[in-house]
């Protein structure tokens, strides 16, 4: 089992923070339509529990999710078992020839691969831009700089029936440092877990820059439709020239 949403976190994450894919969603799929991409194959990379997921398959693609955590995997598989799902890091993985490739909720921000920034990010854009079809899309979202104030560490919880999340940030050199601990009802019991997760902060002209370097048509944007991001977070929709 990876070190990185483990089972509590996993169910926790899906249970009480189901909100930015659902909200977003639309948004996405209206992308899709007006590039032109209304069905074949999305890749999802970083599916997480396959909200996402779910929702292009009853619009009518086909899906391949790809996620580092075996438990959101295992939630994927139950929520959309007409979808291929595969435990792996989006940067390392393989991707197929598609329509469309998406990576929703910040994902290429995790330092879940210890080499990951720089170079790495570079060659997924070039793995994506080959993959894509002409005409194809990549619609991603990242976090910037700012999540936290300089000298600051923020502190918050959130609680369901079942579950309780305690989560401390703070921001060093254009990284966010997540220290999240979980109590899960077991039983009559609370279970704990720990993890600290770490994302590199990418400035959003930086990567519109790394994108257009590649080869694609970059538009930035605030959000997915209606559905906006919180600020020093900005979408992307990367498109490959016909």
């Amino acid at each position: 089992m990876t070190e990185y949403y483990r089972e509590d976190l996993a169910y926790i994450h899906d249970a009480g923070h189901a909100e930015f894919a659902i909200e977003s969603a639309p948004g996405i799929l209206e992308i899709l339509s007006q590039n032109g991409v209304g069905e074949g194959l999305v890749v999802d990379l970083g599916c997480g529990s396959g909200l996402w997921a779910r929702t292009l398959v009853d619009a009518g693609y086909r899906v391949l999710g790809i996620d580092i955590s075996e438990a959101m995997i295992w939630l994927s598989r139950k929520r959309a078992p007409e979808a291929e799902f595969r435990v792996g890091s989006l940067f390392g993985a393989v991707i197929p020839p598609c329509g469309a490739v998406t990576a929703v909720s910040e994902v290429i921000n995790y330092l879940f691969d210890p080499d990951n920034g720089g170079r790495r990010l570079l060659r997924l854009f070039q793995r994506v831009y080959e993959a894509l079809a002409p005409g194809g899309v990549f619609v991603f979202d990242a976090a910037g700089p700012g999540q936290v104030a300089q000298g600051i560490v923020s502190r918050s919880f959130t609680e369901g029936t079942d579950w309780v999340v305690l989560v401390e940030k703070e921001e060093q050199q254009r990284v966010l440092t997540r220290r999240i601990s979980t109590f899960r009802k077991v039983g009559e019991l609370y279970r704990r877990d720990d993890e600290v997760h770490r994302q590199r902060l990418y400035e959003a002209s930086e990567i519109a820059g790394e994108l257009r370097g590649v080869g694609f048509e970059v538009r930035t944007m605030p959000g997915y439709g209606r559905y906006l991001l919180p600020n020093a977070h900005s979408a992307f929709v990367a498109r490959k020239p016909e």
